[in-house]
This record gives structure tokens, sequence and C-alpha cells, in this order.
């Protein structure tokens, strides 16, 4: 909606005035408002308000707004700098309605991407009044597996179907049996852009909305519960891409042990749910070569016979972060009709301790062919992902190859959260993607890798063991993967353990799943692997 056409003294919830070099505020206010407003323009405090930044001013006068924001938008600002703004409003948006008064700008879909990313909401979880009839106890609520949905807002998934048109029923999984109800939708806010040209907004935010939404199908994943994302709704709701387009197959534990797959087999072989690998296909680039994207899919992670420590298991739900932003992905690339050829492979597994188990001291077959002592079987996403990669090779032999895992705490003693780690064979690919993810704002750091650390993880046994202990263990354990490359193919591993469910909140994401790599790899494609339209130079 044009500025000029709107009554703000009327609009409820939150006002947020993006604020120029000039400190100009919208015509329409009451004079009382605007007395204040410039009162608080003049002020030592808007002074000290950096690039990005807002103050605010509660229960202003005149106006029906609960709050009024002020937030610092430079004529010349870079699109981290809008998104940075539009996070300040995002921050503190709530569940009402909020109103943006813009002004011409060049970067408002910026500003709308960074209010999306950080006003992003998890909390379906959470009982509210009235969820419940008066006296009706929420064990005696029926108990089924939840259909897949975006909880974040996000588009809803389609139902799911198989190629007759037939609804297709999921695989059995005991997991889902503990797991909850569908919770009802959390309130969601209301976000009103005006500005002064809204149509060309609106088509410059296009392929920011499925850029959004895809950061927020993997957030949604990552912040999933075990006992609601086993592998078998993880696979249900990456089926459910279908209606965008995507290709999608998922193969199961038959047709994983005739492929050869033991080395992922042997890691699933303790839990109730059955371990799978889901291939998601974007052919938007005619008959290139396609990127090929792994992801590690473990939707719970105890460690198996080598079992965690209690404290922070809880967090091991989060060990799927790798697979959720390959489905984050594919589903951006869908949304935006990416004129790319990509191909998403994950190994969902869950790692648990049971008679049937893996054990330390267990020798598996891989695909490719090699024999893997276990030495810890809580460094298993390397075998989940030593399978997957070598099968994205061998059907798809695509242009280049990059996997992402929560592969390696000893990444965070390193690089903290501030940064994923990266590891790669070949130079262009690995500037391109640090290049992408500076673009992006998302940190990515390079790794070493050296044929001297391949001594670390050698086997009296076997041809390699799949741990060599504390010393250099992000960077062996990107040695192991190394193995599964074959000669002259492009590849990078993305070690995201720090970056995906970090401590606290990030610039552009509320505390919790932040969705780190959509962005960078989104960004990656259209750098290097996307066509041009043609007419474009």
């Amino acid at each position: 909606m044009p500025a000029s056409d709107a009554d703000l003294t009327a609009r409820k919830g939150r006002l947020a005035l993006l604020i120029g070099d000039r400190g100009q505020t919208p015509r329409g206010l009451p004079p009382a408002l605007r007395r204040g407003l410039a009162r608080a323009l003049e002020s030592k405090a808007w002074a000290d308000v950096k690039p990005g930044a807002a103050m605010e001013l509660a229960f202003p006068a005149g106006i029906a707004a609960d709050a009024v924001q002020l937030v610092r938008l430079p004529r010349k600002a870079d699109a981290a700098t809008a998104r940075k703004a539009g996070a300040a409003i995002g921050a503190r948006i709530g569940k009402g309605e909020v109103t943006v008064v813009a002004p011409a700008h060049d970067r408002i879909a910026e500003v709308a991407l960074g209010i999306a990313l950080k006003g992003y909401d998890f909390s379906v979880y959470k009982s509210r009044p009235g969820d419940h009839a008066e006296g009706e106890a929420a064990e005696d609520l029926p108990v089924t597996a939840p259909q897949a949905v975006s909880h974040s807002g996000a588009m809803p998934d389609a139902r799911l179907v198989d190629s007759a048109g037939a609804e297709t029923v999921p695989e059995p999984d005991r997991a889902a049996a503990d797991a909850p109800s569908e919770p009802p939708q959390p309130d969601k806010a209301s976000v009103t852009i005006l500005c002064p040209d809204p149509e060309a907004v609106a088509r410059a935010a296009g392929d920011g909305a499925a850029l959004a939404e895809g950061v927020f199908f993997t957030r949604d994943l990552v912040n999933e519960p075990a006992n609601v994302l086993t592998t078998s709704d993880f696979a249900d709701r990456l089926l459910a891409m279908q209606e965008l387009g995507l290709e999608v197959e998922v193969l199961d534990e038959h047709e994983l042990s005739r492929l050869g797959m033991r080395a992922l087999l042997a890691v699933g072989q303790g839990s109730e749910s059955p371990s799978k690998v889901v291939v998601m296909r974007w052919n938007g680039g005619g008959d290139e070569p396609p990127l090929a994207l792994v992801g590690k899919g473990v939707v719970f992670d105890s460690g198996g016979i080598s079992i965690k420590p209690a404290q922070g298991m809880e967090e091991m739900t989060m060990d799927m972060g790798g697979a959720g932003v390959v489905a984050g992905v594919m589903r951006t690339l869908a949304l935006r009709r990416a004129r790319a050829n990509v191909v998403g492979l994950v190994g969902l597994v869950e790692n648990m301790p049971d008679g049937r188990a893996q054990r330390p001291g267990d020798i598996v077959r891989s695909m490719k062919g090699d024999m893997i002592e276990v030495i810890n079987t809580d460094a298993e996403g390397r075998l989940v992902l030593a399978d997957v990669l070598w099968y994205a090779q061998d059907r798809f032999q695509p242009a280049a190859v990059v996997n992402l895992a929560t592969l390696t705490g000893a990444i965070i003693v390193a690089l903290g959260h501030e940064n994923a780690g990266l590891f790669a064979n070949d130079d262009a690919l690995a500037e391109g993607l640090l290049k992408a993810a500076a673009a992006e704002g998302e940190g990515l750091w390079r790794m070493p890798l050296a044929p001297a650390y391949d001594e670390i993880i050698k086997s009296r046994l076997a041809d390699v063991k799949n741990s060599g202990g504390r010393a250099a263990g992000s960077i062996t354990a990107a040695q192991f993967l190394q193995r599964f490359i074959r000669k002259g193919t492009p590849w990078a591993h993305l070690d995201i353990a720090g970056v995906a469910l970090p401590p606290g909140e990030t610039t552009l994401a509320p505390k919790g799943a932040t969705g780190w790599g959509v962005m960078t790899l989104d960004r990656l494609i259209r750098d290097r692997f996307e066509a041009r339209p043609s007419g474009d130079r």
C-alpha cells in the first residue's frame, strides 16, 4: 500500500518508521507525536543508534499504536544493513499487527527479508489458554503421528500422494507412537509495509520470500523433537515437496542393502526407526550436470553404544541439521524456479543403543567397498555421508559436490558459533562458497586438508577407522569423507555443528535453529551454477 494512502493514526499494534539520513518522518501524524519524534531524533540516544539498529517510544500520543520504533536506514545502506534493520523490527514483532512506513529506498525488499527471518517463531508445543477443554487432561487427548506442516507460517506442505494418486500410507515407525497429536498453529503477526511503490517492492521481494521459506523449512526441521521428526516423518515431509515441482524418491532399507550402503545401515540398526535415503531433484538447467548437495540426517544421536553424556543430549535432535539445510535449499530452488540442475540427497537414520546396535570394534563395508573399523559409534555421521556421497557421484556424475553435517564438536572448539568450517579439495569451489557466505552474512572459515592427517585414521584391521581421537578431530573427519570423493570431482564439506543451533540468538535469527547454509548455498547456485536468462550478459 502506498504510504500516502494510509491513515497512520488508526493503525493498531506497532508502528515502525524507517528513518533516512535527513531524519524525515511520515506526514499525517498528530502534532504532539511529531514533536515527540523530532525530540527523539535530536537526542543523543538516537545519535548512538547505528545503521540497521532501532530505538523505541512506548505508548505514543495521538495514535492507536502501542509503540513507535525508529529504525535507522541510511540512503546508501547495503543489503546486510537493510536486513539488519528488518531484523530490528522482526525481533519485536510479537503476535499482533505491525505497520512499517518506508521512504523510497532500493533496499526495502531486504528489509522485508530481515523482518521475516528475525520474526520467525517456533512455539507450537507451548500450550495456550483454551487449548484443552475444562477438566480434560493433556494425556487424554488422542495420540497420533503429526502430519508434515511448516510451523513457521511458511507454505503448508501438500498431502502425500503417490504417482497413482492414492494417498500414501507411511511406513510403520514405532518412535512416532510417542509423538503428540498435531498441535494448533500459533498466532502469527500481521506485517504491512507502506512504501511509495509497493508493486516494485513486491516484485523485488519474490526471491527473498522463496529464500525465507527455505530457511523456515530448515529451522522447523531442526527445531522439531525426535519423537515427531522420525526418519519416516522426515521423508514424508520431503515427499510432500513434489507439489512444488521437485522430483522426490525415497530409498528404503531393502534398496539401501541392495546398493551396498552397509556403513549407513550399520548406524541405524539399533533404532526402531527405519533408515532411509531421500533423493530430491530440481531440473531447471537443461542438460548440464547437476550440483549435488548431500546432508547428514541423524534425527537423534544418542552416541549409540559409545553413548553421550546425559547433559546436553536433548540437543541431539539437531544432528539432522545438514539434511535440513539441503531440504531448505531444494525448497527455495523450487519456489523461485531456479535455472539450475541440483540434486539433494539426505541420509536419514537414528543412532541408538540396542542389542542390535553396532559396536566399537565392528568392521563394516561401505558402498565404495572400503572396509571401515568402527572405533567410536558416536562418530556415526561420517559413516552415513560416506555411502550417500558415493551414491551421489555414482548415479549423477555431478559437476561438484557439497556436503553439510553437524559433524564434530571439534569444529566448535576451533571456530565457536560464529563460523562453520569449510574443507575443500578445489580452490575455486572453496572461494565460491566463501564469497557466497560473505555476501549473505553467514560466517564461514576454510580449514586445512593434508595427507599427513590420514595417518591418524589408519586402521590396523581395516582400510580406515572412523575416528582418530580428539587431536585435529574436525580435520580427520573431513579426511575420512575425502576418501569417498572420486578423483577430479570438486568437493566441499561444511561442518555446521557450531552454527546450526547456537546457544543464543543471531543477527537474523531468534534463539534456536538458524537455518545456516540455505542462503549461502542459494547464493552459490546463483553465482556459479545457474543459467542466465537469455539476453543477459
